[in-house]
C-alpha cells in the first residue's frame, strides 16, 4: 500500500510558527506532526511514501521517500493530484496537519470499499471551547449507514455525523475512478465554480469526494472516534501541546521509525 502526503501548503493561521517552517513540521512532543502520520503509516505497514511539498520546500527532506512539488499552492485537490502518476495502484491520501493514531489507519485498511473517508463520528467534543475554529468549519459528512451522502465545509453540522479528518484511501478500481472523475472535473469546470469551492483550481478534497458520490460511485466511511487532531490555528496546536493526556497517548503508541 501507497501513502501519499499532502504537504505544499502554506498555514497564515499558523503564523508566527509557521514562518519558518511548512506547519507539519511543527513539533509535537519532541517529533513532528509529519513523523507522528510517517509512525502511524509505518506502523500498519504502509512504508511506500510520497510527499507533496512545496511552502518552505527545503525543509522536508525524507531521503527514503518520492517527492513532488506544487509551487502554485492553489488548493488542496489541485496539490494532491501533482502526484496523480502514484495513483496507478492502491493507496492512500491524507493531510499533513494532522496527527492520527496507528489504529486510525488500521480501521482505514480494515473497512471495505473501493473508495473509503475516515470520519470521526465522536468529533463535536473536539468544538467545546475552540474558538478559532467552529463548527462551520468543519468539513461535515451525512452519513447512510455505511456511505457518505454528503461531505464538505459547508454541509450543515446541525444535521452531521461526523467529520472527515482528511485521510482516504482508494483501490485500484477506485483510483482510476478517483482520477477519472477528477479529470473530467477538471475539463469541464475549469475556471467556474466546482461544488462548494468558488473556482476549480482552489477546490478541496471534499469536493471532489462529494462529486464522485453525485455521479453514483460509492463512498464508503471508515468510522472512528477521536484518535486524531487538527492543526488549524495557534489554539489548536497549544491545545494538544499542553494537553497531557495526549502527550501519554502518543508514547503509548508505540515507534517503528
Amino acid at each position: 500500500m501507497k501513502a501519499i502526503i499532502i504537504a505544499a501548503g502554506r498555514c497564515i493561521r499558523l503564523r508566527p510558527l509557521s514562518d519558518n517552517i511548512p506547519k507539519c513540521l511543527l513539533p509535537i512532543d519532541g517529533k513532528s506532526i509529519l513523523d507522528h502520520i510517517i509512525r502511524a503509516l509505518k506502523n500498519n505497514n504502509v512504508n511506500d511514501i510520497v510527499i507533496i511539498k512545496g511552502y518552505r520546500k527545503e525543509k522536508i527532506n525524507f531521503p527514503e521517500f518520492r517527492y513532488y512539488e506544487d509551487d502554485v499552492q492553489n488548493g488542496i485537490l489541485s496539490s494532491l493530484m501533482y502526484a496523480k502518476e502514484e495513483m496507478d495502484a492502491p493507496f492512500i491520501a491524507t493531510y499533513s496537519d494532522i496527527f492520527i493514531e496507528p489504529k486510525v489507519v488500521e480501521t482505514l485498511l480494515k473497512t471495505k470499499g473501493d473508495i473509503v473517508a475516515v470520519v470521526d463520528i465522536d468529533w463535536k467534543d473536539y468544538y467545546v471551547n475552540r474558538n478559532d475554529h467552529g463548527y462551520d468549519e468543519a468539513e461535515n459528512v451525512v452519513l447512510k449507514g455505511d456511505k457518505i451522502l454528503e461531505i464538505g465545509k459547508y454541509v450543515d453540522y446541525k444535521k452531521c455525523d461526523g467529520e472527515f479528518i482528511g485521510m482516504i484511501r482508494c483501490s485500484e478500481k477506485g483510483a482510476k475512478i478517483f482520477k477519472s472523475v477528477y479529470e473530467e472535473a477538471k475539463e469541464k469546470y475549469k475556471g467556474k465554480t466546482f461544488q462548494k469551492s468558488s473556482d476549480f483550481e482552489k477546490a478541496y478534497l471534499t469536493d471532489l469526494l462529494q462529486e464522485i458520490i453525485d455521479r453514483g460511485y460509492e463512498v464508503n466511511v471508515a468510522k472512528i472516534q477521536k484518535k486524531w487532531a487538527e492543526f488549524d490555528t495557534i489554539e489548536d496546536y497549544e491545545r494538544v501541546v499542553n494537553q497531557k493526556e495526549f502527550s501519554k497517548t502518543i508514547k503509548n503508541t508505540g515507534e517503528r521509525r
